[in-house]
């Protein structure tokens, strides 16, 4: 894959894991209680996308 492929499949990857974690942080049920499974996966998802947007996207090296 070339680079202008492989940087349009980041993006598309960061916008998806980033409404995932949106999703999952700031999901209520009816009671306007968070349930755990959505907050653990919210958090997950939260990471991967943070980990590809700033060494995949944005270049930053540890």
């Amino acid at each position: 894959m070339n680079w202008p492929d492989s940087q349009l499949l980041n993006i598309l990857f960061v916008a998806i894991t980033g409404f995932i974690a949106w999703h999952g942080i700031s999901y209520r049920d009816q009671n306007g209680e968070r349930e755990w499974g959505h907050l653990l996966f919210g958090c997950i998802a939260l990471l991967f996308c943070l980990r590809v947007l700033l060494t995949d996207i944005l270049g930053v090296r540890f």
